[in-house]
């Protein structure tokens, strides 16, 4: 039998390159700047980001405009500003479709002087009214809370959890999980509530952001990113606010 000598340099040299690549196949693609991190942490899951920093395209999607919404510099990169009477952004397409399990996700800014019911981000099939909706309802004293909303034929459920409510004027992050049986909503990464409803994959429809598609509960605030991912995102994988001051 031969025995194989090998020196202690060589073999220091062998594992430093071993443990350099098991470095590289664990990296991931890490999180966009000035955005919070998270994501789902599962290879096999497709993760959509969507910053809304600029008016004329949303991923690869053109936009169409309601109002006359703005970009505007913030502590955290570009986002778009809604005025809560008129500005809206529409796209041909939404990014549900075909998904029985997902995660959709927001980082923005409601304003503290907004309408009571805003529809921040309206995902429907064309021509059968099946939608996810994200809301928020202000309160007399601006603070917020979340309100979402999943319909399919006859099932809906709407989820809203009125206390303790976050204070406007601050960047907050809300999410939406639906596992094929359960939705469940986070704000700020904390879950809120959770219940079953018969929603189905959707067909092929529109977006609409900062208002409902129908063009009613217009959103007062700033939105800088969306994004979608195609599975059940833990809750200590989610977007969390980030650490900024109180003004931009």
């Amino acid at each position: 039998m031969t025995v194989w000598s090998v020196s202690p340099i060589l073999l220091a040299i062998m594992l430093l390159a071993v443990g350099a690549l098991s470095m590289r196949a664990g990296s991931g693609a890490g999180h966009p700047s000035g955005d919070p991190g998270g994501g789902a942490g599962q290879s096999s899951a497709k993760v959509v980001d969507w910053r809304i920093d600029n008016l004329a395209r949303i991923g690869d999607l053109p936009v169409t405009m309601a109002g006359t919404p703005r970009v505007v510099p913030t502590e955290i990169g570009d986002a778009a500003e809604f005025n809560g009477t008129s500005d809206g952004l529409f796209l041909d397409a939404h990014p549900l479709v075909g998904l029985g399990r997902f995660t959709v996700e927001v980082l923005f800014r409601p304003a503290a002087d907004g309408p009571t019911e805003q529809r921040f981000l309206h995902f429907e099939e064309a021509e059968t009214g099946n939608r996810m909706l994200l809301e928020t309802r202000l309160q007399p004293d601006g603070r917020w809370c979340l309100d979402t909303f999943l319909r399919h034929g006859e099932a809906s459920l709407t989820l809203i959890d009125r206390g303790p409510l976050p204070p406007s004027g601050g960047w907050h992050t809300v999410g939406l999980t639906f596992d094929g049986e359960t939705m469940t909503h986070y704000v700020d990464g904390a879950r809120e509530l959770s219940g079953a409803v018969a929603f189905k994959p959707l067909a092929q429809g529109r977006t609409s952001i900062g208002v409902r598609q129908n063009r009613v509960s217009w959103f007062k605030g700033r939105i800088r990113l969306i994004r979608i991912t195609s599975d059940v995102v833990p809750p200590s994988r989610l977007l969390k606010p980030p650490a900024t001051h109180a003004g931009d």
